[in-house]
């Protein structure tokens, strides 16, 4: 491996933001990568989150192309996404126990409910210095975020349906009505595996954090993070992550929040699942360790996962 970077030089995973520049830079990328590297707009706190896109489809963006007698500029299309994990693992162990999280949660949504990734640990260095950085490259998944936490009622669902088309098919005719059975057929796969998840494997990955859910034209609902993966406890401790956040349970009430708008079944008090996790209290005293949370983030330096 190369190390291209000088002594003193700021660790990558601490920076706010990376360049295609700082990607090259890296001693595990070959200066003569073929591709452009391109901030994602949704690198967050765990991750920084590169498109990964061809020159070509880069310069008919910039510089447009003529169809029809009119000047397009269309946007270009990742070919894959670079994850580079902000995470400093104390050791090969500890990387490896990451890995491991990300494989349970392949082993249960793979491939249809989730963005597919090959996940690779590379010694990462930084003139003398030499450590252990973990990076995906990530199937781009092209469709319309989902927020649990919004109405998913058929018009919002249809108003989805309509970005996503072609102009030309922008009728909501039996098309769009099939693609509306798609999607609740989906969903209740996806709701299904995601509880066989936590009661069989007692994990649950981030299903809170903003555009971590992408609803696509074949009406499927993929997760796209895979940065922050809990384990799940049935007792009365609140767990957080190692920001402090708690994401196992507002990861379980997306998760019911799906179940009800999507699928039409509130939750049931007698639920193992919802019956904990849901409990009032419980949910009063997460509020609190979110807001708690809040205050200590700034916003506009961190955008959410």
């Amino acid at each position: 491996m190369e190390g291209r970077w000088p002594e003193g030089c700021e660790d990558v995973r601490d920076k706010l933001r990376l360049t295609h520049q700082d990607i090259l830079a890296l001693n595990f990328i070959r200066t003569s990568c073929p591709y452009v590297f391109r901030r994602h707009y949704r690198t967050g706190l765990r991750s920084h989150i590169m498109e990964v896109l061809d020159p070509e489809d880069v310069k008919k963006e910039r510089e447009g192309l003529i169809v029809e007698g009119m000047k397009h500029f269309p946007k270009a299309k990742p070919k894959r996404m670079l994850r580079i994990f902000r995470t400093k693992f104390s050791g090969l162990k500890n990387a490896e126990e990451e890995l491991r999280r990300v494989k349970i949660i392949a082993g249960f949504l793979a491939p249809d409910h989730m963005a597919m990734s090959s996940e690779f640990l590379v010694d990462y260095t930084q003139g003398r210095k030499r450590d252990c950085l973990l990076c995906g490259l990530q199937e781009y998944v092209k469709g319309e975020t989902i927020n649990p936490w919004t109405d998913l009622d058929r018009a919002h669902l249809i108003s989805l349906f309509h970005r996503m088309v072609p102009k030309k098919n922008k009728a909501f005719d039996k098309r769009g009505e099939k693609w509306l059975h798609m999607v609740q057929q989906n969903a209740e796969a996806f709701v299904g595996k995601l509880r066989d998840m936590i009661l069989k494997a007692s994990t649950v990955p981030d299903l809170a954090g903003a555009g971590n859910l992408i609803l696509t034209l074949a009406g499927r609902i993929k997760l796209v993070d895979i940065n922050n993966i809990s384990e799940v406890s049935f007792d009365t401790t609140i767990p957080v992550d190692d920001r402090g956040y708690p994401v196992c349970d507002r990861s379980i009430e997306a998760l019911s929040l799906l179940e009800e708008k999507l699928l039409q079944r509130p939750p049931e008090r007698e639920d193992r699942i919802y019956s904990v996790f849901l409990d009032p209290g419980r949910i009063k005293a997460v509020r609190a360790m979110e807001r708690a949370f809040y205050r200590t983030v700034e916003p506009e330096s961190y955008p959410l996962d």
